[in-house]
């Protein structure tokens, strides 16, 4: 059986280039809404659903686009300041001898705060509005 990628079998004819993947379709209003929601929501597990989201869709819908961006800026932050927590937890550790280890308690607080901002920000989204969290560093533009 031969290679439907290789092209005529004459040597002097040039090969055949292989084809281009034909661009994604554009999502409809509903799709655009729902996919822009659940990068919010995937905010409970942290940037990559919505950087996944973000990345695979955001030329096929503004509002998935936009909200995407969002979503991801808001998880970038939350990274940054659970980064930000450790290393003074760790200084404080090592300066305390110990004693303010519970301090990295804190972290826990962090999660809990970006869970429930993902799923206000869902709710908000899911109907079509447009949701902007009231802390983020917005890298992504």
């Amino acid at each position: 059986m031969s290679d439907p990628n290789a092209g005529p079998s004459d040597p002097n004819l040039p090969p055949t280039p292989p084809q281009q993947a034909a661009p994604a379709a554009p999502l409809s209003r509903e799709q655009d809404v729902q996919w822009g929601s659940f990068a919010h929501l995937g905010g409970i597990l942290g940037f990559l659903p919505s950087l996944i989201i973000w990345l695979v869709f955001k030329d096929r819908g503004r509002f998935t686009d936009t909200e995407a961006k969002e979503a991801l800026n808001f998880q970038i932050t939350l990274v940054f300041a659970q980064i930000a927590l450790f290393i003074v937890t760790t200084i404080l550790t090592v300066i305390t001898l110990g004693l303010l280890s519970p301090f990295g308690l804190l972290s826990w607080a962090i999660w809990i705060v970006g869970v429930i901002f993902s799923i206000i920000a869902f709710l908000q989204t899911k109907d079509g509005n447009h949701y902007r969290y009231p802390f983020a560093i917005r890298l992504i533009k």
